[in-house]
């Protein structure tokens, strides 16, 4: 029995040192557009764990021991930056002790740094609410940021993992060719609603407004991240006699009776888009994201 063991062991060791060789990097996404992503990237090779859901405002998460755990162990961190997540991103890092994600480290990946930012503010103040010193970071409202984004991210993944870095090369050019068509049929769908007068509950859509053609007139919060009062509804309602819009635009997760108040009053439609993988049960993926809302907004018209 010792002698067959023997012959075994060799043959053992050598196949779990295979399965160590093949498993898969962690990586812990911030929000389900950046995980849908990297699973675009890099299939099998990764092991993707999300931290927030579609149905989250992705500014106000709290660091907590699940989340912590996975930052712990996770190879590669990638968040939207631009202060998104200043709220508990900083914590969530400080609390891990995992030095491969520490900012500045390969292992910290911020997707805004490879796109250019709208709305940058030319003044600090928190009486103006929730403003970000980079600018407005839901950049992944326009597909085209997710592209320029796709090509650095693979890079990341092959420098984490150079093992794969084939891999993550093959499965990025698929990924853009696939994207580049998606978005050619998405902006042919969208042709009608360019100039297309909206309201806003949260500027959360200048990215897409600026992709789309659509124009803002008015957002319900009366500073961002600051919730309807009555008082400033009543205010958009006024506005709205002189500047008209279409419909008015909120993400899943956003609270909706003040859009709701706003609609019943002006007589438009709310067009609750997913806004994220996972925001509504249409949005599965990244390409099913924006067939979703190029489909919503075109329901919206009249």
């Amino acid at each position: 029995m010792n002698k067959q063991l023997l012959r075994i062991a060799p043959a053992l060791l050598l196949a779990l040192a295979g399965h160590a060789a093949q498993a898969a990097i962690k990586v812990l996404a911030c929000e389900p557009e950046w995980g849908a992503l990297v699973q675009e990237l890099a299939g099998d090779k990764a092991s993707v764990y999300v931290a927030t859901t579609g149905l989250q405002d992705p500014h106000h998460i709290q660091a907590r021991p699940s989340l912590v755990a996975a930052a712990r162990t996770t190879d590669l961190l990638v968040c939207t930056g631009a202060e998104l997540e200043v709220g508990w991103l900083p914590v969530l890092i400080r609390q891990s002790g995992n030095n491969a994600i520490q900012p500045g480290k390969p292992g910290n990946f911020a997707a805004a740094d490879f796109v250019r930012k709208l709305e940058v503010p030319d003044r600090l103040d928190r009486a103006d609410g929730d403003v970000h010193a980079a600018g407005n970071p839901h950049i992944q409202t326009d597909p085209r940021n997710i592209a320029l984004v796709a090509g650095p991210l693979a890079k990341r993944l092959a420098e984490i993992d150079p093992a794969n870095a084939a891999t993550y090369q093959a499965r990025a050019a698929d990924f853009a060719t696939r994207w580049s068509a998606a978005i050619a049929r998405w902006e042919k769908q969208a042709a009608p609603l360019r100039g297309t007068p909206i309201v806003v509950q949260h500027k959360a859509f200048p990215y897409l407004e600026q992709w789309l053609g659509l124009v803002e007139v008015a957002a319900l919060e009366p500073k961002p991240g600051i919730e309807p009062t009555s008082a400033h509804l009543s205010a958009v309602l006024a506005e709205l006699q002189t500047r008209p819009a279409k419909m008015i635009l909120r993400a899943a997760y956003n609270d909706g009776r003040g859009a709701e108040w706003l609609a019943d009053r002006a007589r438009l439609p709310v067009v609750v888009l997913p806004f994220t993988v996972g925001g509504d049960e249409q949005a599965k993926d990244l390409f099913s994201l924006f067939d979703d809302t190029v489909q919503r907004l075109l329901k919206g018209l009249p």
